[in-house]
């Protein structure tokens, strides 16, 4: 079927949806495939859910009338998605980086929303299959759209750009994370870097942070319209960190009109200035007001395990468990080491996706522990163990294992932080602490 005859049954409802599981009356169902499941087989069982036309790649399943054959269900969904892209008229503002993409693209959103209808990625909807369904979520009355991007290999920058066709960029910053699949720390820049490539070469806006050295070489010569961040005199906004026990505090001044005003968020950690930052450049260069920002940044709550402080009835903990890589966990770290508590612990479980560097990170990770105030360390996953052996401290296997030990060994008016990578699921041991 031609894309134009697909795109108008999609216009009829305005809803697509993958999982069969999740169908909303009229939606447009792909059945999707992956290494443990086929879509095709649930294309059925999604029509009578509700859904109005059920998009196939395997013969065996088609239903005259209901479904639509075609060669690849997730490459028509990728055109279908950049065909609806194409013909929207609003700014598509891209955001990737090693760090603080989804933090970064969840306070962006705040702040926009304070002057338009805004569209943003759901949780960490940002890959081959997240993208496209995020272009297909934008409605007409939207008036900017904001698009996470992540990827783990070369190439997926360019080709997830290629489909959202992003007007301004942002890369939030470069930093060790999949470097098995990127081919070392040289590679994560040039797959970072496409980002900038794509939007230089659509000659549209891009947003960096000027105290980070690497993005500023990156873009030194490149004629682009851009708009930085930082504590540069030709910074469009320039921020201070305001000392304080737990929660990020920002002092920021508008250049342009040399207004000042401090931010008070709900946020841990000084790392998540430059997140804070990022979407304070963006909110003035689409003209909300910096009382507005302010507003907005400070009313966020972390979510999902990023940055949030929780208090439970034995303790203050840091949960920063959604994600891990050397950068990430270092700064965390060095943030953590800042603050005040009489009894302290550290929880960190492996940082999955280093490839040959994984020993050598997790090492430097330790070393780094060892150079810090005493605290308690606990190490969770099969990396840190083969290097806390050599270091004789406590670690576990699983989260499971640390859980059950918790049990035995319980902590108690202590400040903690819980940092890993998702994989490693730190956010089980939660209810013993």
């Amino acid at each position: 079927m031609e894309l134009e005859k697909l795109y108008e049954i999609y216009s009829n409802s305005g809803i697509v949806t993958t999982d069969s599981r999740n169908i909303s009356k009229g939606s447009l169902y792909f059945a999707l495939k992956g290494d443990n499941f086929d879509g095709n087989m649930f294309a059925e069982l999604a029509l009578k859910a509700g859904a109005s036309i059920a998009v196939i790649d395997n013969k065996d399943y088609y239903i005259d009338h209901l479904t639509i054959l075609v060669a690849n269900t997730l490459e028509t969904l990728q055109s279908l998605a950049n065909y609806h892209r194409k013909k929207l008229q609003v700014p598509v503002i891209a955001i990737t980086g090693t760090n603080g993409k989804t933090t970064t693209k969840e306070l962006l959103n705040a702040v926009l929303s304070k002057k338009y209808k805004v569209l943003a990625t759901k949780g960490n909807l940002n890959n081959h299959i997240g993208v496209p369904l995020t272009l297909l979520s934008i409605t007409n009355d939207i008036e900017i759209a904001i698009v996470e991007m992540g990827a783990n290999h070369q190439r997926e920058i360019d080709f997830l750009s290629k489909i959202a066709e992003p007007t301004h960029a942002l890369i939030t910053n470069i930093g060790k994370a999949h470097l098995e699949g990127f081919g070392g720390y040289e590679g994560v820049i040039k797959a970072k870097k496409e980002l900038y490539d794509y939007v230089i070469d659509k000659k549209g806006v891009i947003f960096y942070n000027s105290d980070d050295a690497l993005l500023s070489n990156i873009l030194a010569e490149e004629s682009v319209k851009k708009y930085s961040y930082g504590n540069k005199t030709g910074d469009t906004c320039i921020g201070k960190v305001v000392p304080s026990d737990t929660f990020l505090n920002i002092e920021v001044n508008d250049k342009k009109s040399s207004v000042s005003e401090t931010i008070k968020s709900q946020i841990v950690g000084e790392y998540n200035a430059d997140n804070v930052m990022a979407a304070v450049c963006i909110g003035l260069y689409f003209s909300v007001a910096l009382s507005e920002i302010v507003n907005a940044i400070g009313s966020y709550q972390p979510s999902n395990s990023r940055s949030q402080l929780v208090d439970t009835v034995n303790n203050k903990v840091i949960l920063d468990c959604y994600n891990a890589n050397p950068s990430s966990t270092l700064a965390a770290l060095n943030n953590f080491g800042k603050m005040k508590g009489d009894f302290k612990t550290v929880i960190l479980g492996d940082m999955l996706e280093l490839g040959d560097e994984a020993q050598a990170e997790h090492e430097n990770i330790i070393k780094y522990l060892l150079s810090m105030p005493p605290v308690q360390i606990l190490l969770v996953g099969e990396c840190y163990q083969k290097v806390a052996d050599l270091y004789f401290m406590p670690s576990f296997k699983t989260s499971d294992e640390l859980k059950t030990w918790l049990q035995i060994n319980p902590i108690t008016d202590n400040l903690i932080l819980v940092k890993g990578s998702r994989g490693i699921k730190l956010e089980k041991i939660m209810e013993v602490l």
